[in-house]
């Protein structure tokens, strides 16, 4: 069969998508990925065959994702600014994608995908990356505007259930928008696509139950399958040999990285991260970004320990090749970078931007594998203070490997492909 995978986004959702058509590929299927032109070389270095898709994102705007990452305005500006405003040309490439394809898979923002299936009668599978994005009242949502609603999980689903629908009433008119295009290509107005933008085929819910599980108000369509693995090691990701040759010359470092997308608005993250390092005394990897210059506290040499080497700085290396060998990682929260941390079976330091990011946090949070620093507070001082809290409690350490083997045991990617043969058979 011939299957189409809609990805809008960063690697975080660009590679469970890679995952999955790896899989399918190995099952004799034939997979085509449509996204941003920026992901080109790498969905072509992975031998799929690749469709543009707008809109296309300038991965050097570091102004745009300086403003994408900010925790007051960031998802509305992707909606309002970004995905509403090219409705119509995403729907028109993906259309042209979808042609003679026998399924469609589509992550969440592409809010064109449910159009395409239905003026082409396409299959339609939608993916879930983070159970934050169900907005369920049975298991609260933690926003970047209102961090602190992590701390009134106790008031349960009616004071949710509440919120959340204020919240659809106040940025309903966000989505006239959408409302007005699916008019203009004779359909309904149909479902809201932020809050009822699922499948009503097949939505796989693409994380580890230890992040969350199944509830009564997700959609019927869901199925669970744990995390679906791929970071870069098949197309950009060979590990930098200083990087190997540090790994195995001393006691595990801490690992600072901001993810693929944070990681353009560092500001003063890494020479903070290599300050704190140098104060507990530990040694320490900066994944710097490969769009960012070294970090100056590194090109300096301001930072230097005559009897070894204490810290390294690469733009990137993959993750499931160095996590597991950290005694830490701090990083921004995103779920792709968590789902690698959670996998490693080590313990966390978030400080999140924004989006799912606080939600994910806290989740990690509650079951004691991860503590929280603000960006706004984060410094060589606080960080080290977290650290080493985390570090001198083995509780931390022990939770986490406890974490680690229910995500080991999930299988995500066999039990998602099981499930689309199920509909590729219907």
């Amino acid at each position: 069969m011939k299957i189409v995978f809609a990805v809008f986004g960063s690697l975080g959702d660009m590679h469970p998508m890679n995952a999955l058509g790896i899989e399918l590929r190995k099952r004799g299927h034939t997979v085509i990925f449509a996204a941003m032109e920026f992901y080109r070389e790498k969905i072509e270095l992975l031998g799929f065959e690749f469709r543009p898709m707008r809109p296309h994102l300038d991965p050097n705007n570091k102004e745009l994702a300086r403003e994408m990452m900010d925790a007051a305005k960031g998802s509305e500006l992707l909606l309002r600014q970004i995905i509403l405003p090219n409705l119509r040309p995403m729907y028109e490439d993906l259309t042209e994608a979808v042609r003679d394809a026998d399924l469609l898979i589509s992550t969440e923002v592409v809010f064109a995908a449910p159009s395409v299936a239905e003026k082409t009668g396409i299959k339609w599978v939608t993916t879930t990356l983070a159970p934050g994005t169900f907005l369920s009242a049975y298991d609260p949502f933690v926003p970047p505007t209102a961090i602190w609603l992590r701390h009134l999980r106790f008031l349960g689903k009616t004071f949710h259930g509440a919120m959340f629908s204020l919240v659809r009433k106040w940025i309903d008119s966000w989505f006239d928008e959408y409302r007005e295009f699916r008019r203009e290509i004779g359909l309904s107005k149909g479902r809201n696509p932020l809050f009822e933008g699922k499948s009503d085929m097949l939505n796989l819910a693409m994380f580890s139950k230890v992040l969350g599980t199944t509830q009564p108000d997700w959609a019927v369509s869901t199925l669970q399958t744990g995390f679906c693995f791929y970071d870069g090691q098949d197309d950009y990701g060979a590990i930098d040999e200083d990087l190997a040759e540090f790994l195995d010359a001393g006691e595990p470092p801490i690992i600072f990285t901001l993810g693929s997308a944070a990681v353009m608005d560092a500001r003063d993250f890494f020479e903070e991260s290599a300050k704190a390092a140098k104060i507990l005394g530990k040694r320490a990897v900066l994944l710097y970004g490969i769009f960012n210059d070294l970090p100056k506290i590194v090109e300096s040499g301001e930072w230097r320990v005559e009897s070894e080497k204490q810290i390294i700085a690469v733009p990137y290396a993959p993750y499931s090749q160095v996590f597991p060998r950290a005694a830490c990682v701090v990083h921004q929260g995103g779920v792709g970078t968590t789902a690698q941390v959670l996998r490693a079976g080590v313990p966390h330091l978030f400080m999140p931007y924004s989006h799912d990011q606080p939600d994910n946090a806290a989740r990690c949070e509650r079951i004691g594998v991860a503590k929280i620093i603000s960006r706004d507070n984060y410094n060589a001082e606080t960080a080290a203070k977290k650290l080493r809290e985390l570090l001198s409690d083995e509780t931390y350490k022990t939770n986490a490997a406890e974490a680690a083997k229910v995500v080991n045991s999930e299988y995500g990617s066999k039990i998602a492909c099981d499930a689309i043969e199920e509909i590729l058979k219907r």
